[in-house]
């Protein structure tokens, strides 16, 4: 009888953080810092970074980075500050050079700082700092057969060790090491694969908003900053155009340029599905649509060389599940939950999720009873599902709206002075880990969702009569707007405010945004009575319309 095959005793460990992308070394980065006395592994499949779209973060996550994370001087000396977000608008026949379009952007540097980050060399970089500060990092390292613990699921979820586990195949899928894994807490930061998710049938599609988007890394571009004439380069005060997050805008779709440093460029497409084209999946095709817009190809078309081209056919999904803080596991990024890229929300929500996961995770150490821990983490989940709802209201149906400089910039305008006020100024002063406040913001989610739909059906209106007038082009060459002149409330933004103020910071945003409106709906034959000017806040938040 020949010798019998031992199977390897499992490697046990804190926390385990399944995915090495964004989201897991961020979490992995911000336990070593909080807790440094759990141990921390983290597995990824891929044996080396890649390319990946997500590059541009926005104030909620650089105020994460830099507060959370002290990554300031590492942002500042290897990715590049962001000036802000950019809209630039062009005629029917996509003919405008860059110079004669309308233009929407910022003509100072930004208060509140943001960066354009090049994920691929972000993640190496985390990695490398994550391991010299004791995380254990797996890399070609397949993580399978996952079983959670939970104390109350269904028959046969519960693991005999009262941890999770799963199994892990280093190297090749036959020949490669393989070995059990348990931990106290597990972390899904997978991405799109979503282990728990497909674990536990969490993914929640959504049809009402059919996105796709094509994108590639470009070497050679031309210099947005050195073109033009001394007078359009004077309108932003000679602020770097480059640095922002820059949008060609027309309806359905959008174009994005964004710098990646070191002479690299990424231009994406994102748009309504009907308009995608699987040719789009490849680099002739990408080419080739570029080269039907003047002011983009202009940048390219001299002497750059596209290096790759990715393409999503489908981007936006929701889950039923965000944390399941009472049974120790959590998702985060990608692997929960995505809307849309344009705002840049992704980073966002991987700063507020792993917050709360850090949080959780403290709690649990520190023997806060079990009980708790599970209340907070449905309350935590309650407003992650809250937050998913409210940020799709911003882009579904409204894809329209892109393409015209006097539609966008009302509902930038809107969009841009709602998140500073409801969103990042409770963000930066820690407030969406107040149990108490975020049982105070949700018991009004039910109102704050119609009034954002209440707006998204009034920007849809205008939208139409102007489609049907064939008024969607009639301001875009020519104008220039300042991106933040809307956010006249800025200064009021470094500490914390009373509900009050806030509430009467979102009525004047509501009031002023509706009165603009209805500025435009006169151009259309529908003006209002003068009656009809100004609604008390709670007006906005019934079924009602607001035109």
């Amino acid at each position: 009888m020949g010798p019998v095959d031992t199977p390897p005793a499992p490697r046990i460990v804190d926390v385990a953080i399944l995915g090495g992308g964004l989201a897991g070394n961020l979490l992995a980065r911000q336990l070593r810092r909080t807790l440094p006395q759990l141990s921390v592994a983290l597995f990824e499949r891929s044996r080396e970074t890649s390319f990946k779209v997500g590059e541009s973060t926005v104030e909620i996550a650089s105020n994460y980075l830099i507060r959370r994370l002290g990554l300031s001087t590492y942002l500042y000396e290897n990715q590049l500050p962001k000036n802000g977000l950019r809209f630039f608008f062009d005629t029917p026949a996509k003919d405008a050079a860059m110079v004669d379009m309308s233009e929407i952007g910022s003509g100072h540097l930004p208060l509140f700082p943001s960066f354009q980050i090049d994920r691929q060399r972000i993640e190496a970089d985390l990695m490398r700092m994550n391991r010299a500060d004791g995380v254990q990092l797996h890399v070609g390292a397949r993580a399978h057969d996952l079983k959670l613990h939970e104390q109350d699921g269904p028959p046969g979820s519960q693991t005999a060790s009262g941890m999770h586990e799963f199994t892990v195949t280093e190297g090749d899928r036959d020949g490669g090491a393989r070995y059990p894994v348990r931990a106290r807490w597990l972390i899904d930061a997978s991405g799109r694969a979503s282990a728990i998710a497909r674990l536990k049938d969490l993914r929640v599609a959504t049809p009402e908003h059919g996105i796709a988007a094509a994108w590639g890394r470009f070497t050679g571009h031309a210099d947005m900053d050195d073109w033009g004439p001394p007078a359009w380069r004077a309108r932003v005060g000679h602020t770097a155009r480059t640095l922002s997050t820059n949008h060609f805008c027309y309806p359905g779709y959008w174009i994005w340029f964004i710098p990646l440093g070191r002479g690299v460029m990424s231009v994406g497409w994102v748009g309504d599905r009907a308009i995608f084209r699987d040719e789009m999946r490849k680099p002739d095709g990408f080419l080739e649509f570029l080269r039907g817009h003047r002011a983009a190809w202009d940048l390219l078309k001299d002497r750059a060389e596209l290096i790759d081209v990715l393409a999503y056919k489908q981007l936006a999904y929701g889950t039923r599940q965000f944390f399941g803080g009472g049974d120790r596991w959590f998702m985060t990024g990608e692997a929960a939950a995505f809307t849309d890229p344009f705002y840049s929300p992704g980073s966002d929500f991987i700063s507020v999720e792993n917050d709360m996961i850090t949080d959780m995770i403290t709690r649990d150490l520190a023997g806060e009873p079990r009980a708790q821990i599970a209340e907070r983490s449905a309350v935590y989940d309650e407003f992650m599902r809250f937050r998913f709802q409210a940020t799709l209201l911003l882009y579904r149906d409204l894809y329209p709206v892109l393409g015209s400089f006097e539609l966008l910039k009302l509902k930038w305008d809107f969009d841009i002075s709602c998140y500073y006020n409801l969103w990042a100024a409770p963000f930066w002063h820690d407030q969406h880990l107040d149990l108490r406040q975020l049982k105070s913001d949700l018991r009004r989610k039910e109102f704050v969702l119609q009034g954002l739909e209440n707006f998204s059906r009034l920007f849809q209106k205008l939208e139409a009569g102007y489609r049907a007038r064939g008024l969607w082009h009639r301001a875009n060459l020519g104008r220039y707007s300042d991106s933040l002149a809307a956010v006249d409330f800025a200064h009021e933004l470094g500490a914390p405010r009373p509900r009050k103020q806030v509430m009467r910071t979102t009525e004047a945003i509501f009031n002023g945004i509706r009165a603009r409106a209805l500025d435009l709906l006169a151009d259309l034959g529908e003006a209002p009575s003068p009656a009809e000017r100004s609604l008390p806040l709670y007006e906005f938040m019934l079924e009602s319309p607001l035109a």
